[in-house]
């Protein structure tokens, strides 16, 4: 049995969780870690939406959000914040961090892994391909859905994940957010303004 399938089967109780929000080219990003890895990353996080994230964190892994101190280079934020700023200035394409993959199950869990692990940086796939590479070729919509479900934007690659006919098709961060990203990766020229 592999440490996935353990950590599947064995029930989770409260545990150490922290956040921060950080700067990006993006706007701010609220990044939360546990004792296992990265477990969110969310988009525009502003007071009232970083405070219904840390609601939804709480309830959903039954411990209080502590905020984190990153200013201080040591935590489980320090390397995940290191990576971003790296990815941002062009620097990093490929985010080697420990995951905490607690707040996705089942489907999606299983097509955002395959997004992480085979959609590299500066590529792009669709809808339709993605749900073929999880031997489920009827699945685009629910592919989609997956997407929008992704508790780790960014780091989880969803920004990656476009329509067939060459549309960019949906993204919870807004469609401006996944043409800077896909800019960023040189998919996409960069803006004008």
């Amino acid at each position: 049995m592999n440490s996935d399938e353990q950590f599947e089967r064995a029930p989770r109780g409260p545990e150490r969780v922290v956040w921060a929000v950080v700067g990006s080219d993006i706007g701010p990003l609220l990044l939360a870690a546990t004792d296992q890895g990265l477990v969110n990353v969310v988009f525009h996080a502003r007071e009232a939406v970083r405070d219904k994230a840390l609601r939804g964190l709480a309830a959903r892994l039954g411990a209080e959000p502590a905020p984190a101190r990153p200013e201080d280079g040591t935590g489980p934020l320090a390397e995940p914040i290191r990576q971003l700023e790296a990815y941002f200035a062009g620097d990093l394409r490929a985010f080697e961090l420990p995951l905490d993959w607690s707040l996705s199950s089942g489907f999606n869990r299983q097509v955002l892994r395959e997004l992480e692990a085979t959609v590299p940086y500066g590529t792009v796939v669709g809808y339709g391909d993605l749900a073929d590479r999880v031997g489920q070729p009827r699945a685009a919509q629910a592919v989609g859905a997956a997407m929008g479900s992704n508790p780790l934007p960014v780091v989880v690659p969803c920004h990656r994940v476009v329509e067939s006919d060459g549309g960019l098709g949906g993204f919870g961060g807004g469609l401006e957010t996944k043409r800077r990203l896909l800019a960023l990766e040189g998919v996409l020229p960069q803006p004008l303004f």
